[in-house]
């Protein structure tokens, strides 16, 4: 009596698309597989890191003007809000029999081998196009080309971290401890990219390793650049194929809409491209909708520093002028000193997060909201490193005031290190916890993976966008320097942090 009528209510209640998607995943696969997947997130960051250190520079020598070069970084947000969710919509309801995953990892593969080569030669397609040779011409030809293969990156990059994540999330199951330890080492092998990109960045006799790179439009600063993407195509594309060929995904085999009446309507139909994601984004669960919140304001707290910790070591901490003397440039430098040491402590730091957050279901979000604390501190130790620059600022005898500056004393430069150093503990922590939440979330909750994660990158492009077009604006305020911007991001991640102890649910146990 009891299975009829248990029956009889499955049958009043059949399963959405997503709870099959759920019951049909796979036991957690072995931890092999994980490093695999998670292992291409190493030539992912190693593109960012080249873009981040190298293609503003570069994008200035074409004739871009400073003011207008930091505008082209909204791209990368902008692309991201609309990519991320859209493919992670699409894989979650992917029916290939390569897997779900997979085919848009592949395919942003082969866009960001595509667009770095765009870049690489922008100036030589330009030339060929007609662009001047002189170095201090504007070449518009190439700028056309170059934001085009930017924009391209941007779209490809967003295109394959997602499905990466999701691919993570699918490995792992319903298994809490794998989802952890998935996302702890997708951060290790970012840190490990980000390292392997500024080191390679910071070389300039890269291109000796591929000559024909120098060409009559492209100096030795672009030859360089060449030659780094050349290498990030060859470790992205090595670890893709390691990854396909020793990590096999189970394809999802879903009902067609019309077979089931529960699937109308679900977001398995064929409406317009953004009532879908739309419509999906109105299910989510009130704890995914907390987690974009708390996120939210984790990156308003970040990002003021993301963007501007080389120029605020070349400004306030080595107190130089941009495109006068060179202490700026040395303080410039310094900065990327700092952002390797950040990501050596991030790498170093994800490798302990598993066992930190093995104190049960909470766990995740106390360390959450440790790490905000930490990075409110830090955002506010700023100000006091730019005090102590500045009241020990000292100037050669000869040209007094008027000239540039010494480099800062001992202390001040151990100061500005650490600072970057210890920023790579909560860095590592913001990389990990909230997409292992999103990933518990949506499993709990049968949400897709793949739109959780494109979701929850919503919370991380918005602030972007938001800090890119007002932190300027607002720092202009109070004279121009960074400091303002980095006391709103001190207050938005101590908020985070309160947030994520007393509003955050607690994911259940394992």
């Amino acid at each position: 009596m009891e299975n009829g009528v248990a029956m009889k209510d499955d049958k009043q209640k059949p399963p959405s698309a997503l709870q099959l998607q759920k019951d049909s995943l796979p036991p957690p696969a072995p931890l092999r597989d994980v490093i695999m997947v998670a292992s291409i997130a190493t030539g992912i960051c190693f593109v960012w890191a080249l873009q981040l250190s190298l293609l503003t520079p570069y994008v200035q020598l074409l004739g871009i003007p400073h003011m207008w070069a930091t505008f082209m970084w909204l791209c990368g947000p902008i692309s991201g809000m609309v990519v991320q969710p859209v493919v992670g919509y699409y894989s979650d309801r992917c029916t290939s029999r390569f897997g779900r995953r997979r085919p848009f990892i592949a395919a942003g593969t082969v866009l960001i081998s595509a667009a770095i080569f765009v870049i690489g030669f922008s100036a030589d397609l330009g030339r060929h196009l007609g662009d001047p040779t002189t170095k201090k011409t504007p070449k518009p030809r190439a700028i056309v080309i170059f934001i085009t293969g930017f924009w391209i990156l941007d779209v490809a990059n967003n295109m394959v971290q997602g499905p990466c994540r999701a691919f993570l999330g699918d490995l792992s199951g319903n298994d809490q401890s794998r989802t952890r330890t998935a996302n702890a080492l997708f951060s290790l092998f970012m840190a490990v990219g980000n390292v392997l990109g500024y080191a390679a960045g910071s070389y300039s006799h890269l291109h000796n390793m591929f000559p024909f790179t120098i060409t009559e439009a492209c100096d030795v600063y672009c030859a360089n650049l060449k030659s780094c993407f050349f290498l990030s195509i060859i470790l992205l594309l090595s670890l893709t194929v390691v990854a396909f060929t020793t990590v096999h995904e189970k394809p999802i085999y879903l009902p067609k809409p019309e077979t089931s009446g529960d699937f109308k309507g679900k977001g398995l139909g064929r409406l317009p491209f953004f009532g879908e994601i739309f419509g999906a984004l109105k299910e989510l669960p009130r704890t995914m909708w907390i987690l974009l919140m708390v996120t939210c304001l984790n990156w308003i707290g970040f990002f003021p520093f993301l963007l501007y910790d080389t120029d605020w070591m070349g400004k306030e901490v080595y107190g130089g002028k941009v495109g006068e003397g060179r202490m700026y440039d040395k303080g410039v430098h310094a900065g990327s000193l700092g952002l390797m040491l950040n990501s050596v402590v991030l790498g170093i730091t994800s490798l302990t997060l598993q066992v930190v957050g093995r104190g049960g279901g909470a766990a995740g979000k106390r360390l959450w909201a440790g790490a905000n604390f930490l990075l409110a501190i830090c955002l506010a130790m700023t100000v006091l490193i730019t005090k102590m620059a500045d009241s020990t600022r000292r100037f050669p005898t000869v040209g007094g005031a008027g000239a540039d500056p010494l480099p800062p004393p001992v202390g001040v430069k151990i100061g500005a290190f650490a600072l970057f150093a210890v920023l790579g503990i909560p860095f590592s922590v913001i990389t990990v916890v909230p997409y292992a939440l999103a990933s518990i979330f949506s499993t709990n909750s049968n949400s897709g993976q793949g739109l959780s994660m494109g979701v929850l990158n919503l919370a991380i492009v918005i602030p972007q966008m938001i800090v890119s077009v007002v932190s300027g604006p607002w720092d202009a305020l109070f004279g121009g320097g960074n400091l303002p911007a980095f006391i709103v991001g001190a207050i938005a991640a101590a908020v985070s942090g309160v947030l994520a102890l007393t509003v955050l649910p607690s994911p259940p146990p394992s």
